[in-house]
Parts: structure tokens; sequence; C-alpha cells
């Protein structure tokens, strides 16, 4: 069984993709992909051509030997005066014929099959991973999830039901015909009736079948993302005590679903019935045929059944091929559905000369920049900030003022439309995405965790930091203890924990504490905080900003923080309202000043 491994590393299933964007047309979607699988489906167009020819010579042997028998007097003398004719019919029943079927289950199972989808679903998972947010904001994460499984497993299924079977199929009709032509052109004339009729019925039923299958795979789809939606957000969806309606609006997405998968299938039953009856009427009038050449001396009895069994064969085949046709056709709808995610250029891309960030200050410019999400609500409209090397600047305002927005946009999380941010001179929209979050921590206020060990999550900062670092990075963010303390549902203890699906078994305070002992790992010139102490008690977060004053040593800090007084010791307040800087300073000068931020002071102190 090793001697397969040769023929399983044909198709390198973690190759990249061609650097382009996979065509937005069906046949160039499929096009993208089987060009780069080209030889193994050629390999096995040429092995489906003789396993049909196969077939039906096992057809024909049937046949000869039935003449054989009623042209043997002497029963004595068969093998003697046939010996060599069965030897060679008993060759290619056990030797050509198995060795044929073997090449032909390699290409599928060991080359094609698991390889291709696997390639599929790497190239269309490394194309969406490089998406912008807003991408992933405007789309079902378990949708697109959805899509990535099936538009893979759909495109393979439906190509090698294509190369294999219905190729097969052909070559098997087309040479029933020369052999029936063969043994007398009136043998023909009913398989070539069948065959045109078979076209018609395939030209007037594939069509809507490929429709009403499009149709239900969107449907099948949107269900699935509602359904991992409210998986995802379980815990709301209790607290407001919803249960009822949200079922109702699972039963809507479920019977809307079921309906259009109904609509589908009646045409397969419609189909299933006239193919039914053109099967039947092409056996009766084969049989027809047949006796009366019989009769008339013009065909053998071997004739008679060579013709028969291959009618019958082709019958149970044609029943087959309807139901491999509807399959491909539902395949492609479900390919057709997934078409729009995975062909979605990306927003933000790193310019085809992009150089690697350097910082060696960490020195940070806004400069005249225009924003907005949507044309007519705009975010920034000509703001400029500067933020010196080492600086330590804070971001005040009121709520939906832009403060996030502008730390996405540093990020080039979001494009300005106008206008140009700089760090240490470098544009960034002239250096790779990677070089760029590379050099910027943040921790933000909604604490975003992987269902993976403690230790994985806090590596994310660093992928090659030791055990003995990450128990420091715990330490000074206070949480080495409760993370000595747990223990997973598997077992698993202390770093090797589970912290469940976006950290769902850690407390709101224990998952900002990974995330800020994450970020310490990072350890970059630049470091963003975002509502980075939220989550905390006040004792905590009294203890952590100690440690986060001594990370901020050295670096250029951005701060945002609704509780004014964890962000008052900071050199620089910028206080930002309706996309503007309305107001910069140290804390004293802006209480002074008896503005915005004075009356956001005053109104905490009151509380």
């Amino acid at each position: 069984m090793k001697k397969l491994n040769y023929f399983e590393k044909i198709i390198q299933p973690f190759e990249s993709a061609p650097n382009q964007t996979p065509p937005t047309s069906l046949w160039g979607f499929y096009a993208f992909y089987l060009k780069q699988v080209k030889g193994p489906l050629i390999a096995l167009f040429i092995v489906g051509f003789f396993t049909a020819i196969l077939e039906i010579v096992l057809f024909k042997y049937i046949g000869e030997i039935v003449d054989i028998i009623q042209a043997v007097k002497n029963p004595a003398e068969l093998f003697e005066k046939h010996a060599s004719t069965f030897i060679w019919m008993m060759a290619v029943i056990v030797l050509i014929r198995p060795a044929v079927s073997l090449i032909h289950d390699i290409l599928m199972n060991q080359v094609l099959t698991t390889n291709f989808t696997s390639l599929i679903r790497w190239q269309q998972h490394n194309h969406l991973i490089k998406q912008s947010l807003n991408f992933f904001h405007s789309n079902f994460s378990g949708g697109i999830a959805s899509r990535v499984m099936s538009t893979g497993q759909s495109i393979r299924n439906s190509v090698l039901m294509l190369t294999d079977s219905m190729w097969r199929v052909t070559i098997y009709a087309v040479t029933t015909v020369v052999l029936f032509v063969e043994l007398n052109v009136w043998l023909a004339l009913p398989m070539l009736v069948w065959i045109v009729a078979y076209i018609l019925l395939l030209r007037y039923f594939l069509p809507k079948t490929r429709e009403r299958s499009h149709q239900s795979a969107k449907a099948r789809s949107r269900l699935m993302g509602h359904i991992v939606d409210s998986y995802s957000n379980i815990l709301t969806l209790k607290l407001f005590a919803h249960s009822d309606r949200e079922s109702a609006k699972t039963h809507e997405h479920m019977r809307h679903q079921t309906d259009m998968a109904l609509y589908s299938t009646r045409l397969v039953t419609a189909l299933d019935f006239s193919l039914t009856v053109l099967n039947s009427l092409l056996i009766a009038c084969t049989i027809i045929v047949s006796l009366l050449l019989w009769q008339n001396a013009l065909i053998t009895a071997g004739a008679i059944a060579f013709t028969l069994s291959l009618v019958i064969r082709i019958n149970t085949m044609s029943t087959w091929v309807m139901k491999v046709v509807n399959a491909i056709f539902e395949d492609i709808g479900s390919v057709q559905d997934g078409i729009k995610i995975m062909t979605a250029k990306h927003d933000i891309t790193d310019h085809p000369n992009a150089h690697t960030l350097s910082v060696t200050e960490g020195a940070i410019a806004f400069d005249h920049i225009h924003f907005s999400y949507h044309a007519d609500k705009p975010i920034y409209q000509d703001l400029s900030l500067t933020i010196a090397a080492g600086e330590k600047v804070a971001l005040v305002g009121p709520s939906g003022g832009g403060k996030t927005t502008l730390v996405n946009l540093l990020l080039r999380l979001y494009e300005v439309q106008q206008g140009q941010i700089t760090i240490d001179g470098q544009a960034i929209e002239t250096v790779t995405q990677e070089s760029l979050r590379s050099n910027i921590g943040v921790v933000a206020q909604d604490t975003a965790l992987f269902h993976c060990s403690i230790r994985d999550n806090i590596l994310y900062g660093n992928p090659n930091a030791t055990d003995d670092r990450i128990k420091a990075v715990l330490t000074q963010t206070k949480a080495l203890e409760f993370v000595q303390d747990l223990v997973d549902q598997y077992g698993n203890k202390g770093l090797d924990a589970i912290v469940g699906e976006n950290g769902v078994k850690l407390s709101g305070g224990q998952r900002q504490r990974i995330a800020i002992a994450r970020v310490l790992l990072k350890n970059g010139p630049i470091l963003v905080l975002d509502e980075a102490t939220s989550a905390l008690d006040s004792e905590s977060e009294a203890v952590i900003q100690e440690h986060l004053e001594a990370l901020m040593a050295g670096k250029t800090v951005i701060a945002i923080a609704h509780r004014l007084s964890t962000i008052a010791k900071m050199d620089r307040l910028v206080v930002i309202d309706g996309g503007k800087v309305i107001e910069t300073g140290t804390h004293d000068d802006l209480v002074a000043q008896n503005g915005l931020y004075a009356t956001l002071w005053q109104y905490q102190q009151n509380q």
C-alpha cells in the first residue's frame, strides 16, 4: 500500500494559486482550477475510454460464446477447436480489465479525489483570508466557511463525474451503435432513435435543473449562515429570551430551503418517469427488431444475446447517468452560489513594489485624510494629526466619534479615500501589510481568542517564544495564577487548557489579560490600546496599568479609553468629535480650556 504514496504526491494540495483572482464566469472559474490538474484529468479521460470499451467487449463475448456453442456439434471438441479464443477472452477478463480498473481507481482515489478538493479549498481560503475587514463584516462567516467547504467538493464531484462517468457513457453509446450497425443496420435504428430522444430529454430538463439547483444551493447557504449566526450569538439569544422568535426565523429559512429542494426534485421525478418510458420503448423495439432479423436469418442467436444484454445494460446505465447529470447540475448550482464570494477582488492589496516597513523611531502622521464607510456619511474630512516618535497620545471623545476608525486606518484595515498616513516618513500603502501590522501591537476592546490552548493564543504575539517567556508576560498581567489553575474538559491543564470558541470559558477580565499578555510578547515599537483595561476591576486595572507603563517605555503609543482617569497621565490628549480634532493638549491644559474634554472629565468625576 505504501507504493501508492507516489501517486498521492502527483497533485500537491497546498500549491499556491496563480497570482490572479479566479474569473467570475462559471466556465472560467472551473478552468482556473482544472488547468492545475490537467495531466491527471487527461489520464482519467483516456482510462475512461478503455474502461468503456472493455465493458462492451464483455457483452460481445457473451454473443460469441452463444454462437460458438451453437456451432459446435460435439461438446467434447469445444475447447479443442476454440481454446485460443477462450484463452484470449480470459486474458482480457482476468488480466487486462483488472489492470485498467486499478489504474482508474488510483487516478480517482489516490490522485484526484482528495488532493484536488484540498487544492481548491486551500487556494480559496488563501484568497479569502487576504480580504479586507469590510468583506468579512459584509458576509456571514458561517456562509463563507460553508462555501469554502462545498465549492471545492462540488467542483471535484462535477468534474470527475463528467470526465469519468459521462465520457465513459458517451464512448459506450457510440461504440454500441457502431457494433449494432456491423451486425445489421436495422438493429441500430432503435438505438439511434433512443439517443436522439435521450438528448432532447436532457436539453429540456437540464437547464431547468441547473437553475433550480442554483436556487436550492443559495437557500441552503443562507440557512447555514443563519444557523451559524444563531449559535455564535447563543448568549444574546438566551439573555433576551427570544428562543421562540429565533426558532421562527430558522423555521422560515428552513422552510424556504425545503421548498427550493422540493421545487428541484419535482423535475427529477418527471425526468425519471420520462426516462423509464423511453428505456422501456428501447428494449421493446430492440426485441422486436432482433426477432424479425433472426427470423429472416439476418443475425444469429448470439447477436440477439449480445444486443439485448447491451440494451438492458444501457437501460440501467441511462438511469444512472440521469442521476449523475442531476448531481452534476446540483454541484454546478453550488459552485455558482460560491463564485461571487470566491472571485471577489481584494479591497486592500500590497503595491507590486511594496517594501518592508522599517520602524526606527515610530513617528506617525495622518496628513489631510478623508474617509467614510458610506459616501453620504463622511467620518473624516481633511483630518491631520502628528504623533512624535515615542509620544504617548490618548484619543478621547464621545462614542462614534471615529477614534477606533483612526486606529483601523493606521493598521490599514480600511483604506483612506484621500490623504496619506505615514510611519517614519513611509506611506503605509507603500509597505507590505504584514510588515505594517507586525510593528504595531494592539489590545482591542473586543478581545478575540481562538478555540485553542492558552499557549497557542499567546504565541500569536511571537511564535518563537519559550514557555518561560510566556509565563513572564502572564506574570506581568497578573494572569499566571488563574492560568495555572485552568483545566479543560479534555483534562488539559495550565498553558495547554483549551479556552473555547472566542475564549468563552474565560471571564471578560481573564480574556483581556491574555490579550494584553499576547501584545507584551509581540513587543512592537508602536502600541495601540483600545479600551485595554475596560474589562478589569479597579484593583487589577491599577496593577496592570503599572505594567502597561513599563511596556509603553520607548514606544509610540495611541490609547483609547472612555474611562478618562486611565489616560490622564499621557503625554498628550487628542479630543475627536464628529471626525475632527477639536482639542489637543495635556490633561491639565484641556481641563483649563473648559471645553468638551473638561465636560467629560467633570461628568465622570461626579459619578
